[in-house]
């Protein structure tokens, strides 16, 4: 019963042990999107520490390189690269840039991304030509095979994200993409397309968005505590909101008063990195917020106006 008692604590101590080194703070980076040069439409992916330390551009290259998401070390982002301007494909590199690869002969749309069965699969907004636009797709990352999972050309559907079992689907949704008086709100489904919902209902009485605003931008899951965060245009200027996975409950999230926009959580849903900017958007900055305490500290400066897109690698 002693030695019993014994390995049950080890593993107790192994496991909370794993579970801090995972979750510490230097033991993340962030991946963020830097335009570095307007006048030839050059973004780099650029790296940092999560005290905003030890910055460094890991793409250098002459394309439209954005991140949108990231397993363990593994970053993955469109390029434009090889191929006519803005046409993007898929591709992976580690947190220091080397040896990037491309992934699959998918075209995609500009859109964030997830990932199940530890970064093997991708669930991505895809299109094939002119007449598949805005479709979800799941690739193979080792292979780099993808199968159609809609088939609703007349829609949109991007910013597709897993739910932590990986069996559901989390993303944005409009029924007729060219409307422009129709409002993107999140919806789930089951990843075979069967069960859709919708989550999200943006407020009737706010008349305050533009038509090309989110209505319901990226969703993120915060699985500490089991809630879906998204970027809404609402009351004249973008903040952060929730939602309960089964649509139950709607809230507002954050009350900065500043603008919020992208943004990613840290696994253990601890610290939240969230891109931040003025009403006019000319100047945009990475924040980092810790949930508990709601403490708040800006992690890049005024180099560059757009530093966008915060994603969390880590060991």
């Amino acid at each position: 019963m002693k030695k019993l008692l014994l390995l049950c604590l080890m593993l107790t101590s192994v496991l909370a042990c794993t579970t801090t080194r995972k979750n510490r703070l230097d033991n993340l980076k962030i991946a963020y999107n830097v335009l570095v040069d307007s006048a030839n439409d050059n973004y780099d992916v650029f790296t940092m520490n999560s005290d905003g330390t030890g910055k460094q551009n890991i793409t250098r290259h002459p394309d439209v390189a954005w991140t949108y998401f990231a397993w363990k070390n593994r970053l993955f982002f469109i390029s434009d690269r090889d191929t006519c301007r803005r046409c993007y494909f898929l591709y992976e590199t580690d947190a220091g840039g080397r040896n990037p690869r491309k992934v699959t002969g998918l075209q995609l749309e500009d859109s964030w991304m997830s990932s199940r069965n530890d970064g093997r699969e991708l669930v991505v907004t895809g299109r094939i030509g002119k007449a598949i636009r805005m479709q979800l797709f799941l690739v193979n990352t080792e292979t780099g095979a993808f199968r159609q999972l809609t088939n609703d050309t007349a829609a949109l559907h991007r910013d597709p994200l897993f739910s932590p079992d990986g069996q559901q689907l989390v993303f944005a949704y409009k029924k007729n993409r060219r409307d422009r008086n129709a409002i993107e709100e999140l919806y789930s489904m089951h990843v075979d397309g069967s069960g859709m919902r919708q989550l999200t209902h943006f407020p009737a009485a706010d008349t305050t968005a533009p038509w090309h605003s989110y209505h319901a931008g990226p969703p993120r899951w915060n699985q500490r505590e089991n809630f879906i965060s998204y970027q809404s245009f609402q009351n004249g200027k973008y903040s952060l909101y929730a939602v309960a996975p089964d649509g139950s409950r709607q809230w507002k999230l954050t009350e900065n008063t500043f603008d919020e926009g992208w943004h990613d959580w840290s696994p253990d849903g601890r610290w939240l990195f969230v891109e931040t900017f003025d009403t006019d958007q000319t100047q945009f900055a990475i924040h980092r917020i810790n949930w508990n305490s709601r403490e708040l500290l800006r992690l890049t400066d005024t180099t560059y106006k757009y530093q966008q897109a915060p994603v969390v690698l880590w060991k």
